[in-house]
């Protein structure tokens, strides 16, 4: 059965216009993603644009799979990444435990199935799935937990505890390590989720994975290659040192430049507040620096920059040097993300959720300011999950939903 967004509760109207509406929103999103009389367009634009870093970007790839046997697909999808007749079909997300939310997986299907759909209709161009792994992000709290359904049909949260106040900084969550106290929530699920044919395999797949000494990044990393890699799935780490060197032009001119980025993004949040919501606070600066293990918004001040929280502060030129020599110490906030996502890929789709659909609609206007294109923002597929069981009882019964 199918049932519309608005008739679920609790989603904004800016998403289910996107959806629905897509007239009333059009001035916030340059291409609507069911007009696909002018997908074409996006391609021959992509495919012109000097990309000069194809092949670095395609190396560093498979640098990260150096260690990996991966499937001929995900090889082949590395390799096209060289050709300027390729498109990227991107999606992503925190490192969440154990997988995260189910999204997750749905997010990485709806790339996967939209790649093979184009592939089959547009010749001549080729498109890849790629998963962009968030591991700069540094919410512990949003990753350190999933919900699951119990042996009585109840909903249990595992959460995994470091040992560490709640509070702390604990830098970027793609380096943070698993302690011992991973070991604990095997037990958990070994005594609360029901016996299904899949249960002991699933423990075992996730111990095989989760273990005390592997960060959030590795960890999250191999699951994803392990169920998707079949399918030529990217699962792609931007937080290496390589990745982020290429990255330095965007991030140095996130500095340079912040002060008329920040004008534009907040004069597009104050349209956005007068008719809908602005998802996300603008910052003066978009980018994070990692000092001592902590991630740290970098801040103006009067003619410097410090670090939000902290009394280091540095000159323009201090900054500036810091990003040429060490790049990787740097990221970009959520809304210079899909930047850096767009410089390094020819993206022609990304798949999203409703808060990303949203704050891209703050974030289209930055496009122009770094010379680059918007991709079409693509809605994940939502559903519900039948087992063959239960699908089976109900069509017994004649049971159907309203």
């Amino acid at each position: 059965m199918y049932i519309n967004f608005s008739d679920i509760p609790g989603h904004q109207n800016l998403f289910l216009d996107y959806l629905n509406e897509f007239n009333n929103v059009e001035k916030f999103y340059k291409r609507n993603f069911r007009d696909q009389e002018k997908y074409e367009d996006l391609f021959k634009h992509l495919a012109e644009y000097d990309r000069p870093h194809r092949i670095d970007l395609s190396e560093a790839i498979y640098d990260q799979y150096a260690e990996i046997k991966i499937s001929k697909q995900t090889q082949a999808n590395i390799e096209a990444l060289k050709s300027p007749k390729t498109i990227a079909v991107i999606t992503g997300q925190q490192l969440g435990l154990f997988g995260g939310p189910l999204y997750t997986i749905y997010k990485s299907f709806t790339a996967i199935k939209l790649a093979s759909y184009l592939k089959d209709k547009y010749e001549g161009y080729h498109f890849v799935p790629v998963f962009w792994l968030e591991g700069d992000d540094h919410d512990f709290e949003e990753v350190r937990s999933i919900n699951l359904v119990n042996n009585l049909n109840q909903i249990f949260n595992v959460k995994y505890e470091d040992g560490e106040l709640d509070e702390i900084n604990r830098g970027n969550i793609g380096n943070l390590k698993f302690n011992q106290n991973i070991e604990q929530l095997f037990q958990l699920l070994t005594t609360e989720l029901r016996e299904t044919e899949y249960k002991n395999s699933l423990i075992e797949l996730l111990k095989s994975i989760y273990q005390p000494g592997r960060t959030f990044l590795e960890c999250f990393r191999e699951l994803m290659i392990k169920i998707f890699d079949e399918f030529g799935l990217i699962v792609f780490n931007p937080t290496a040192p390589k990745i982020k060197q290429l990255l330095s032009p965007i991030f140095t001119k996130e500095v340079t430049s912040y002060k008329n980025h920040t004008g534009i993004l907040v004069e597009r949040s104050a349209e956005l507040e007068e008719l809908y919501h602005a998802q996300v606070k603008v910052k003066a600066i978009n980018l994070f620096y990692l000092d001592d293990n902590e991630r740290l918004l970098v801040e103006p001040v009067e003619n410097d920059y410090r670090l939000k929280g902290k009394r280091k502060r540095f000159s323009h030129d201090e900054l500036i040097s810091l990003i040429s020599t060490t790049p990787e110490k740097f990221s970009p906030n959520v809304l210079l993300r899909p930047i850096c996502q767009d410089y390094l890929f020819p993206t022609g789709f990304y798949v999203g959720g409703p808060s990303e659909i949203s704050y891209f609609a703050q974030v289209t206007p930055l496009y122009d300011l770094y010379g680059l294109t918007e991709p079409i923002i693509y809605p994940r597929s939502a559903a519900t999950i039948l087992e063959k069981g239960v699908q089976t009882i109900l069509d017994k019964y004649k049971l159907n939903f309203p």
